[in-house]
């Protein structure tokens, strides 16, 4: 559905032609089975693994007749074969074969997506362990609040999707079983020893119990991971938006590089969007509906109808071509990125000293004055300097039951700007991986402001 977006290794997992490839290996897996309990005569066996192949042409010609996607491929792979034609399809129904089949499609996505999450993670920590002491200003509500390390941020991102690849793992059990039970899943038509010889074949487990489906629990899990994934993809976008506007510019996305965008407007030359970001936001919207798609597709009429059919046709492929190009997209723009630690400085002086009223603040409670006072003292001084432009450290340092308590000297030293990187490898630590080295110029724990040029990407 997406195709514009479609990576060529996604697309075929969920091309038709790939689906074909799935039901006749169930197919024959199938038949192996049964010949292992003496069913199936070896030479008929030996026939079918040798000459069975499936003829798309004849395939839709069959279909024009019968309307029915199975009997219709076991009638062409019949067509390849002589009197051992009769082995195929024995015992089974269509679910045995599609359902089982689209387990296999489901694993092979799931292993795409993750080694696009590990790929994500590797820029995302290399980045984090560049700007591990470049301030930046900390937001909440959109408003200043604290600074912090612009590597803190890239590294809760990893964090993040250190937890997807937890949920794809256990996703990817969850999804990796099939179904070889008969009509119902019944197992009168076909034993239970057909399933688990046919499964171990294929690299599934069987599924513990089944009717005519496999339970669409399973899928639905598949999907609000990919939802979960895509969730967190548009967060990074977002702040990379927010980051990117005229007002703020502490980052950009890759601009006019191969492969990246190089024309913002038809009409405005000095347009530089943030273009590929506002892509990965839409297209988090659409997984996330097909999260609910897949989720209205658990309940069926008693053993099974076919409603979740049509709908999963185009949720399971899209949302993981989606996903996939997200990904991908996010990981070349974190790679890609400019980063402005100047404006980044700019941006925190601008509240000119707000920043400093907690520590201000906790100061004074240390030194003995009752927190509602000490609350009440910085936040008129904070309002001032909020209202009139005033800066927020001369009045601090100019208030006398402020000086009665705190030293020249120490509320000099609460004005460091060092002071909110103290912990920041502590973290880093915790998350497993390095701090990288100190960039020259950036704040370390003596507070030194960063230097006054643009970090571009590093390659």
């Amino acid at each position: 559905m997406i195709d514009r977006y479609s990576r060529p290794a996604m697309a075929r997992v969920w091309s038709d032609d790939h689906a074909f490839e799935l039901w006749l290996r169930v197919e024959l897996a199938a038949c192996r089975a049964w010949f292992e309990l003496s069913v199936v005569p070896e030479r008929d066996l030996a026939l079918i693994e040798k000459n069975a192949k499936f003829d798309r042409k004849l395939y839709d010609r069959n279909f024009e007749q019968t309307r029915h996607d199975v009997v219709s491929f076991t009638r062409s792979v019949a067509a390849s074969l002589g009197p051992e034609s009769r082995w195929i399809h024995h015992g089974l129904t269509s679910n045995d074969v599609k359902d089982t089949a689209l387990s296999l499609q489901m694993v092979e996505a799931t292993d795409l997506i993750d080694t696009e999450v590990v790929r994500l993670m590797g820029v995302l920590k290399r980045r984090a362990q560049e700007f591990i002491d470049t301030l930046c200003m900390g937001r909440t509500h959109g408003v200043h609040a604290e600074p912090m390390s612009f590597g803190l941020k890239l590294a809760l991102w990893w964090e993040e999707m250190r937890r997807h690849r937890r949920r794809l793992r256990d996703t990817r059990e969850m999804v990796a079983v099939g179904m070889i039970s008969g009509p119902v899943g019944s197992y009168a038509s076909v034993p239970p020893q057909v399933e688990e010889l046919t499964c171990s074949q294929l690299g599934l487990s069987p599924a513990p119990v089944s009717n005519q489906v496999i339970q669409r629990d399973r899928h639905a899990q598949f999907v609000q991971t990919l939802a979960l994934i895509a969730a967190t993809l548009e967060k990074i976008a977002t702040e990379i938006r927010g980051l990117q506007r005229t007002e703020i510019h502490e980052v950009e996305e890759p601009f006019g590089r191969p492969g990246y965008v190089s024309t913002g407007s038809s009409s405005m030359p000095h347009k530089r969007n943030p273009e590929l970001s506002e892509r990965v936001c839409g297209l988090a919207r659409l997984v996330r509906g097909h999260a609910v798609t897949a989720l209205e597709n658990v309940a069926l009429w008693h053993e099974r109808d076919i409603s979740h059919s049509s709908a999963e046709r185009i949720i399971l492929p899209d949302a993981s071509l989606a996903v996939d190009y997200m990904l991908n997209t996010m990981t070349g723009v974190i790679s890609g990125m400019a980063v402005y630690p100047e404006r980044m400085m700019d941006n925190i002086e601008s509240s000119r000293g707000l920043v400093f009223s907690e520590r201000v603040m906790l100061a004074l409670v240390e030194k003995g004055m009752d927190r509602k006072k000490a609350y009440e003292i910085v936040q008129r001084h904070a309002m001032e300097a909020w209202d009139r432009g005033n800066d927020f450290r001369s009045l601090i340092t100019t208030d006398p039951d402020v000086g009665a308590l705190v030293s020249p000297h120490d509320l000099a030293s609460m004005f460091d700007y060092g002071y909110y990187l103290r912990h920041v490898r502590h973290t880093f630590k915790r998350l497993g991986f390095g701090a990288g080295r100190r960039r020259a110029g950036d704040a370390g724990p003596n507070g030194a402001r960063p230097r006054a040029k643009a970090v571009a990407a590093r390659k």
